[in-house]
């Protein structure tokens, strides 16, 4: 008797070979199928991809337009670390972290509109606007007199003012500055400002005018702060703020640390711009001597790039 098994003899494997072509065709036909299949799923997923990556260029485009460096020579797009960071350092300073996240985010919204809105731009890193014109109303300066020393174009005042009224102060402006149709500091070339607008006391008075009456109704004295008639001119009160961001030098910090001393009111807040900031090295050196000596003037610490003090 044959011991070969009945399906693996050569009779079996004829008999069965219609039924086992036909079963390779039916999976072949099943492979070409979920081939054809996946294709026409994967050319669906990348015409979605490259309509998602051309969308996604439209919106950076867009965004750059709106926020990016190219009408300004600076980008104000942000990233969570800087800002968390930013978020912390006002808690720091103010001591309420909900009111530090609340106005940052609002200074940051502000920048964007004045700078849009605007002539020229706000001085400085995003980071650093957004510090100033959310800490300071947090520290609750004793009166609403502002002095602004040094301000570019303007704006950052025009933007201080709204700040200082959303939280229900009458912010009076001062300003001192040269007007000198460019951004001028020691040992930096004079060059047109990446904005292309001329810094001029007309470009000034038209971003005040974005602040509404207490803007417009700021005082503008053209001159250098070391000068001592442009010092008497607005020497007439008691500052509550008094935002030092002038001449960068060593020398020209300290002489207006020295001026601010006689001018700030009892309980007065003191910004010291660009502290810490590798590029102008005076002006953490000015500070550091200046309160070695006889002052005034108590630090209270550091958000992004400048130094917040009180005087007694």
């Amino acid at each position: 008797m044959n011991s070969r098994p009945l399906l693996t003899s050569s009779a079996s494997r004829r008999l069965l070979r219609p039924v086992t072509d036909l079963i390779d065709q039916r999976i072949e036909r099943r492979i070409r199928s979920a081939a054809a299949a996946k294709e026409a799923e994967d050319a669906v997923e990348k015409k979605q991809l490259r309509d998602a990556v051309e969308l996604m260029k439209h919106h950076q485009l867009t965004l750059e337009l709106l926020l990016g460096p190219r009408a300004r020579g600076l980008s104000r797009i942000v990233s969570h670390g800087p800002l968390n960071r930013l978020y912390s350092e006002v808690e720091a300073l103010s001591g309420d972290r909900d009111a530090a996240v609340r106005n940052v985010a609002t200074a940051f919204r502000l920048l964007v509109a004045l700078e849009s809105l605007g002539v020229g731009r706000i001085a400085g890193g995003t980071m650093n606007i957004c510090g100033k014109l959310g800490t300071i109303p947090l520290l609750d300066p004793p009166n609403d007199e502002i002095l602004e020393i040094g301000t570019l174009y303007g704006m950052f005042s025009a933007g201080l003012v709204r700040m200082m009224e959303r939280d229900g102060r009458s912010p009076s402006v001062t300003i001192v500055d040269p007007f000198a149709g460019v951004q001028l500091q020691p040992g930096s070339p004079e060059r047109p400002d990446p904005s292309g607008a001329p810094v001029d006391e007309h470009a000034v008075r038209t971003n005040l005018a974005l602040a509404g009456p207490a803007g417009v109704g700021a005082r503008i004295q053209r001159g250098f702060s070391e000068n001592a008639d442009t010092r008497a001119a607005v020497s007439d009160r008691s500052y509550g703020v008094i935002v030092v961001d002038g001449d960068h030098s060593a020398e020209g910090v300290l002489a207006d640390l020295q001026w601010a001393e006689q001018v700030a009111a009892p309980g007065a807040v003191i910004v010291l711009d660009d502290y810490g900031d590798p590029k102008w090295p005076g002006i953490k050196d000015a500070l550091d001597k200046h309160l070695t000596g006889e002052t005034r003037f108590t630090y209270l610490g550091k958000a992004a790039l400048s130094a917040y003090l009180r005087a007694s």
